[in-house]
């Protein structure tokens, strides 16, 4: 498991009770401190094993779930937002989603600090969804979420579950993003290697989402240059919005 902090000492402190009180002794997980901080806990401390790798300049998302990646051994690598809190144990269904060799990624249904689902489940952007939402303020979401497993063209990074040998396959995040963005471009990549995203409503997190890009213009910079570069790129591997010809099996 890789978190990442910002100064967000406290943040990783409810997670990591969460994960002590829901999940035990059985994960390990990796600490990236991209700022310089004192943490409100002990990480020796934690029933499970912390490995914290303390940046001596920040890094982007990627770049650094990429090195918490290179520094693990487990069987599964899960990226999860300091921000995000567990109600119970979400894993052993996302590994079951896991089991179908098809479904390249896992992930719970997020809900927000009001326990309202969340649009965390999308379809690949393009041009014009891009502008309906600018001009139209859409607010509907992508996506009916039901009681099946959803098989959506991308869920957000706040929480992903890959097996390890499929995140390697694709070499990991894209650290050229930098910020916003990762998590589609992943998504695309295990498209055109033939595999699926699912999103799994049995379980869910929440995220209580700082919307960051509409309050800074730094951040409104790299999410439009993110968005610029996704483009391009979907326009060069020909990625399509559409929904994937095939599907996992039944379990």
């Amino acid at each position: 498991m890789s978190v990442v902090s910002h100064g967000q000492g406290h943040l990783i402190d409810t997670l990591f009770r969460d994960l002590r009180a829901h999940c035990g002794s059985g994960i390990e997980v990796t600490l990236t401190l991209n700022l310089p901080e004192t943490l409100p806990f002990d990480p020796a401390a934690m029933p499970f094993k912390v490995r914290v790798i303390r940046n001596p300049q920040p890094k982007g998302f990627g770049d650094n779930h990429n090195a918490a990646f290179a520094s693990g051994c487990s069987g599964y690598f899960c990226v999860i937002n300091p921000d995000i809190q567990l109600t119970g144990n979400p894993f052993p269904v996302l590994i079951k989603a896991l089991n179908d060799p098809q479904v390249g990624v896992a992930a719970p249904l997020i809900l927000d600090s009001q326990h309202r689902v969340a649009d965390s489940a999308r379809k690949f952007p393009t041009v014009l969804s891009i502008l309906g939402k600018v001009f139209h303020k859409k607010t509907t979401p992508d996506y009916v979420i039901a009681g099946d497993v959803l098989y959506p063209d991308w869920v957000a990074g706040m929480f992903m579950l890959f097996r390890r040998e499929v995140f390697a396959e694709l070499r990991g995040f894209d650290k050229n993003y930098f910020l916003y963005y990762e998590d589609v471009d992943l998504c695309a990549r295990l498209r055109l290697a033939g595999y699926v995203t699912a999103l799994c409503p049995d379980v869910s997190a929440i995220h209580d989402a700082q919307r960051a890009s509409h309050r800074s213009f730094r951040y409104l910079k790299w999410h439009l240059s993110s968005l610029l570069r996704f483009f391009i790129l979907s326009a060069l591997r020909k990625i399509s919005p559409a929904k994937p010809k095939t599907r996992p099996r039944d379990q």
